[in-house]
């Protein structure tokens, strides 16, 4: 196991064409996460976009209008001229319904959990079944099971925070104000919530503060887009 691991991490990366497919047309500015090296590209219009790879690694497409997929990358999927990732549509949203009508019923009040009980998402309960008992602790952290399920709990989060941004500004805020290009709105939404004051202030719902970060970050991300990285050579 170690050895594959190793080969697995030592591996070529190679700069690969695809193309999300969805039985709608709304596969344009879907945002694509790879979970190895948090580096994201966005689709075109035709639903295309290019991205470094290696076998292995794991992609997250998220979409408004999609729901969020995960793509494990094969050797084949690297051989193919443009590879091609089927996506599903959001199931259409029905009138709003109020679950918590009596929010003093609860599991703690049925009975179910003891009161005052962590409550655990699902990556978090995938990382503590794989954190605790004799051998699969060290089982999972040779395989580098472990560390791909803290990937996870960290994209969890993210997908949190960009529920709670959706909405939060309104696009030409970010592009009259920010200065943002239209194209790059969804990555600098990906940038903002990295930051922890960001995402500290958006989860008390604190208007100024998420303001008084987003405009310092705005500035960072555009100094970033505009370097280009530089060509590497053998």
């Amino acid at each position: 196991m170690l050895c594959a691991q190793l080969v697995w991490g030592q591996s070529p990366a190679k700069l690969v064409t695809a193309k999300i497919v969805a039985d709608s047309s709304a596969i344009d500015k879907v945002n694509v996460l790879n979970l190895r090296d948090y580096k994201t590209a966005i689709t075109n219009k035709e639903g295309i976009f290019t991205i470094l790879l290696r076998e292995g690694d794991v992609l997250v497409i998220t979409g408004i209008n999609l729901e969020t997929r995960r793509k494990i990358i094969s050797a084949d999927d690297l051989k193919e001229e443009i590879l091609l990732i089927k996506a599903s549509t959001k199931m259409t949203q029905l009138n709003e319904v109020d679950v918590n009508a009596h929010p003093q019923i609860n599991s703690e009040q049925m009975g179910i959990t003891q009161k005052g009980q962590k409550r655990y998402t699902p990556a978090e309960r995938k990382l503590r079944t794989a954190t605790t008992g004799l051998l699969d602790p060290l089982l999972n952290k040779m395989s580098g099971r472990t560390a791909q399920l803290k990937k996870e709990i960290q994209v969890e989060r993210n997908e949190r925070l960009l529920i709670k941004l959706d909405g939060w500004f309104e696009d030409k805020y970010y592009t009259q104000t920010l200065k943002i290009p239209e194209d790059y709105i969804q990555g600098f939404q990906y940038y903002i919530i990295e930051d922890e004051d960001f995402a500290r202030a958006l989860n008390d719902k604190n208007k100024t503060l998420t303001m008084f970060y987003v405009k310092r970050l705005a500035v960072e991300y555009n100094d970033l887009i505009a370097t280009p990285e530089p060509v590497k050579t053998e």
